[in-house]
């Protein structure tokens, strides 16, 4: 009888007992970072409408003394003073190092903005801060033993490089009153042919606790936001823009059902991260879509690309649960472009006109013109340090640049790296404009101005060179 209650009592410990720690260990969590106060500011203007509600993201991977956080953010970018400010307050807490977290943002461009200079947009500062340390801080402190798997598919049908040779006499001055040889966005009588690819790969990092119940999910897609968020029309015949998280909102309400059922787990998290798009939207240059209603085309994508991302769950074959995971960072030094005495002759002979003949060259002519003076000042900012990183979970590989990156960029570091799955998030741990190619630099076009892309043109073969570096280095560990 002594021995029986012994066992029993054996049997009731370990049954207390935490699961084993040893192996691959993945917390995950979501903040909800809406406005509260009243109205705030949208790139539209005052609003006091929130169409859909907006999130921080984060999953957290571990395994021994390899860590990884990966937070994503509703917001159309995140400096890096916020970034280095979240990743210091959650270091601080968990012990985690800075250089262990990767902060991005979705690109959304329907989130409030924050600042100073409003009762709106102070609170919203608040909000989006605390909500983006609370974030890392929450998935790194529900850490539980999981297994994970990787994965991708195609799907093509809502992703178009948005850059185009146009026919001979359809292509309207710059805002320095010349002729580029592409245009962004161009009427679809004058398109003759895209001057770049696209990207149609979805690719997953798909977590499951031991018990085989979903996890986490980190998706990644090279495409801008959708847009055709609805309006509210007030009484006095205002029309006022609504916030929302766009598709990347949408995905994640979907994609728990995609994977879990009707009743998914109530931690499950899934995000999606922003790929290189920085020349990749959604419209329709075919014209083979039909007029959608307010929201609608938000709800196609996201349900697209969360079908997308359920055939390749379906597809994974092996879940690990003791992958090795590392990460890296490095922090470039660039160059700023400084405007040639040509490029300063044509802004100062634009600013010299009226605001009326200014706008007869290009409607952002005044503002362009600006943007060559300031680059150009002898107190001008010559070089920038900019934030890198490369991560190995498993045989998946992830890079991540400040930037909105064009197209080609994440494609060639996908051709080179030496991991079977590589993914590039973009808009991380700081924006700082259009990151083009060279060759693409020669074509000019939007993505190529000074002041939106601020760079020298062989900043992306510089970054590109040191990821490249960086994710060799990972693939040579053993552990």
């Amino acid at each position: 009888m002594h021995r029986h209650h012994l066992l029993t009592s054996l049997l009731l410990l370990l049954m207390t007992l935490p699961l084993q720690a040893d192996g691959l260990r993945v917390g995950t969590t979501v903040v909800d970072i809406s406005p509260t106060v009243k109205p705030f500011q949208l790139r539209s203007g005052k609003s006091t409408y929130v169409h859909d509600p907006l999130h921080v993201r984060a999953v957290a991977f571990e395994n021994g003394e390899g860590r990884v956080v990966i937070a994503v953010m509703d917001a159309i970018g995140v400096g890096r003073e916020m970034c280095d400010e979240a990743k210091a307050a959650a270091a601080k807490v968990t012990g985690w190092k800075p250089e262990h977290m990767l902060i991005a943002a979705t690109h959304t461009h329907t989130a409030p903005k924050g600042g100073d200079t409003s009762p709106g947009r102070i609170a919203y500062e608040k909000t989006r801060r605390e909500g983006l340390q609370q974030a890392l801080i929450k998935a790194i402190e529900s850490l539980e033993p999981a297994k994970v798997g990787f994965g991708s598919a195609k799907e093509a049908s809502e992703v178009y490089n948005r850059r185009w040779y146009l026919k001979p006499g359809r292509m309207d001055p710059n805002p320095w009153g010349i002729q580029d040889k592409v245009r962004m966005n161009p009427p679809r009588d004058a398109i003759v042919k895209p001057a770049g690819p696209i990207d149609p790969e979805l690719c997953v990092i798909y977590a499951r606790n031991r018990r085989g119940k979903p996890l986490g999910l980190v998706a990644n897609y090279a495409l801008h936001y959708v847009g055709g968020i609805p309006r509210v029309t007030e009484a006095d015949g205002r029309v006022v823009g609504m916030a929302s998280a766009d598709y990347f909102g949408e995905f994640a309400r979907i994609m728990p059902h995609r994977v879990g059922g009707l009743n998914p787990p109530s931690n499950f998290v899934a995000m999606m991260s922003n790929g290189a798009s920085g020349d990749i939207n959604n419209i329709d240059f075919d014209s083979k879509r039909p007029p959608r209603a307010p929201f609608e085309q938000v709800r196609v994508v996201a349900t697209k690309t969360a079908t997308a991302a359920w055939r390749a769950v379906k597809n994974i074959d092996t879940y690990y649960d003791s992958p090795p995971i590392a990460m890296l960072q490095r922090e470039v030094e660039l160059r700023y472009r400084v405007p040639s005495d040509f490029e300063l002759a044509k802004a100062r002979k634009i600013l010299a006109l009226s605001v009326k003949e200014r706008e007869l060259i290009h409607r952002k002519a005044s503002s362009y013109a600006s943007h060559t003076l300031r680059f150009a000042a002898p107190d001008a900012l010559r070089t920038e340090k900019v934030i890198i990183q490369a991560i190995r979970i498993g045989d998946q590989a992830i890079v991540s640049m400040p930037f909105e990156v064009l197209v080609e960029i994440g494609l060639e570091i996908k051709d080179k790296s030496p991991f079977p799955h590589t993914f590039l998030i973009e808009l991380a741990n700081g924006g700082y404009g259009y990151l083009p190619p060279p060759n693409q630099h020669e074509l000019g076009g939007y993505e190529t101005w000074l002041g939106t892309s601020r760079f020298l043109p062989n900043a992306s073969t510089l970054l590109t060179r040191n990821l490249l570096e960086m994710l060799k280095e990972l693939s040579q560990r053993t552990n």
